[in-house]
């Protein structure tokens, strides 16, 4: 099968969620069928980024993008003027006429489109001549929804809902316009099939490299809190700044000395200041490396208020044998049970006293991560994940074909 892959950006370096699923299943379509591989290229990706493209695309192309920086005078701008627009910012910032033409080109030589997220889809036109498959990740519209009901400021709640409502129509057309649509989870299958009427909708599941992610042999910190994910996303920084205000002062009365260490690219200002301000909190940024912080972590956290899809990093803590924490949306998505794989708890009193209770019982930390290890090991490989995935490709250029 020849397939033409659509997305924002080059995927190394290989450090967040989407990327590590779309980096996954290309390296298995790649073995055995033909991949064109298509992005914009904001100029941000590593220097070998389009070298190691070889990994998991047949052949790259790249489109010149070059949107404003954020917290500039011209992203400044942007923001304002999309305030009479119908698109959602985060969807207009990705219009490129130049990306939409070479789409058009380059579907003329293959047998299926696979747009990569919901950002780039505006840049698909309806008249291709081959199988439109959208790849969600996200129920964006779900995301936006969240950010919108979180207490803050007016203007931003009214901003936030206001992009909420834009992104709900646009995410809506836009799934009835592909011809198929890939989900990362059963409920976002059903929230799509249902919430956007779309009649051809499937899922696959989260997977996990068990041999990258194993569990170490060192022993682990007795009182150290990790949370791994990518800081500039914005349900990430939400979340750890609730936890750091709300939580883990809670933690720390129960644990005297316990801290938290959060690992992950690009922090915000307002993390790193609220970090400084208190008590036990360190902010890594970068690293080029998660596994020492979740082979030493007592307990790996996912506070999430905010988020869709599925949650990677929850099956990386697993996979290293760390006792998790999570919020009912943090693990939302993923087949693991409360009390057998990992606790779940969403107040802070709750958060803290399930956290406070596996720093002091050990041998209970050790029971949950042992059950949730066996779980991915036997579960939860890419192979399994991505070869799901090439079989529902496959049907939906079938029946297209066939209709």
């Amino acid at each position: 099968m020849r397939i033409l892959w659509i997305k924002t950006e080059l995927l190394h370096p290989v450090d967040k969620g989407g990327k590590i699923r779309t980096y996954q299943m290309l390296r298995a379509l790649r073995r055995d069928h033909e991949v064109t591989y298509v992005a914009l290229d904001d100029g941000t990706a590593a220097p070998n980024a389009l070298e190691m493209a070889q990994e998991y695309a047949t052949r790259t192309e790249l489109v010149p993008f070059r949107p404003p920086a954020r917290r500039s005078l011209g992203f400044t701008f942007d923001l304002l003027k999309n305030l009479v627009s119908a698109l959602p910012y985060a969807i207009q910032r990705y219009q490129s006429a130049e990306l939409r033409q070479r789409v058009r080109k380059l579907s003329r030589s293959v047998d299926i489109v696979i747009c990569d997220f919901l950002m780039p889809s505006q840049n698909v036109s309806n008249d291709l001549e081959v199988p439109k498959i959208l790849f969600q990740h996200n129920v964006e519209a779900v995301i936006w929804e969240r950010h919108a009901q979180i207490p803050g400021n007016v203007f931003r709640r009214t901003y936030m809902r206001a992009q909420w409502r834009r992104m709900l129509r646009f995410e809506s057309a836009e799934c009835r316009r592909f011809d198929h649509v890939v989900a990362v989870s059963e409920t976002d299958a059903t929230l799509i099939r249902d919430g956007y009427g779309v009649k051809s909708v499937s899922f696959v599941g989260t997977g996990v490299d068990t041999e990258y992610f194993s569990p170490p042999g060192d022993e682990r910190s007795k009182v150290e809190i990790v949370f791994v994910g990518t800081m500039d996303w914005m349900p990430n920084d939400d979340g750890v700044q609730w936890f750091v205000r709300e939580v883990l002062p809670q933690v720390q009365e129960r644990v005297p000395g316990a801290t938290l260490t959060i690992v992950g690219r690009r922090p915000s200002e307002g993390l790193e200041r609220l970090a400084a301000r208190s008590t036990g909190v360190h902010v890594t940024g970068t690293v080029s490396d998660v596994r020492p912080y979740l082979a030493r972590a007592a307990v790996s956290v996912v506070p999430l208020r905010v988020g869709g899809g599925t949650r990677l990093k929850i099956y990386e803590a697993m996979a290293m044998g760390a006792p998790i924490v999570s919020t009912a949306i943090g693990a939302e998505g993923l087949p693991v049970q409360h009390g057998e794989h990992l606790l779940i708890a969403d107040s802070p009193h709750d958060l803290a006293a399930a956290i406070a209770r596996l720093l002091k019982d050990r041998a209970a930390a050790t029971r949950l991560a042992q059950n949730a290890l066996q779980h991915v090991q036997q579960h939860c490989s890419w192979s399994a994940v991505a070869s799901q995935f090439i079989a529902d490709c496959t049907a939906a250029t079938r029946n297209q074909t066939t209709r």
